[in-house]
């Protein structure tokens, strides 16, 4: 179940519209420089399927997807209504990323004082505090890291590339040109 969740909230488009038929990415049916949307805060790259889809790869390299799956897991559980899918949920959610057997621990302060009697009663923000922590955590580390990645930095220079056509000159090349003959 969780990961489904996961798989909805990170993939808002359906495959076909990411991938062409060929399997290959699709940048026509991507925002153009979206690169630079994600580059100006860790909020916009989350906001964007595909920014989720290469942090996640990103933090798979470094051993940290954990942090972006629960983050993105208490954001599908805020949004969560039926009392009895929440304590799924919420029971999932704990022994996924915050019990001490958990499979995908994350590390958060505190993560003691959340035991399992807070599961019998969720309520949408239970998570909160923690999916700050891990928020934080991303923002001031695994982020700045991510932008400064060969993987960004290819993504980036791919869509520099097709928005730039090798014959197309700027405005400012063009009146250059006009006002030097």
């Amino acid at each position: 179940m969780f990961n489904r969740a996961v798989s909805r909230l990170s993939r808002k488009r359906p495959p076909s519209d990411i991938h062409g038929s060929d399997g290959s990415s699709s940048s026509s049916q991507q925002n153009p420089k979206s690169t630079a949307k994600w580059a100006a805060s860790l909020e916009n790259l989350l906001e964007d399927p595909e920014g989720v889809k290469r942090f996640r790869e990103f933090l798979k390299k470094e051993f940290s997807e954990e942090n972006v799956l629960f983050w993105l897991a208490c954001e599908d559980f805020k949004k969560t209504q039926d009392k009895k899918q929440m304590q799924e949920k919420a029971k999932e959610i704990y022994m996924t990323f915050l019990s001490s057997k958990a499979s995908s621990q994350v590390n958060v302060e505190g993560q003691s004082r959340l035991n399992e009697k807070i599961l019998e009663e969720p309520h949408p923000l239970m998570f909160q505090k923690l999916q700050d922590q891990i928020f934080n955590l991303m923002k001031y580390d695994s982020y700045s890291r991510f932008l400064k990645s060969d993987l960004f930095l290819k993504h980036k220079q791919t869509e520099e590339e097709e928005g730039d056509p090798p014959n197309a000159q700027t405005a400012a090349k063009r009146a250059s040109r006009i006002y030097n003959t």
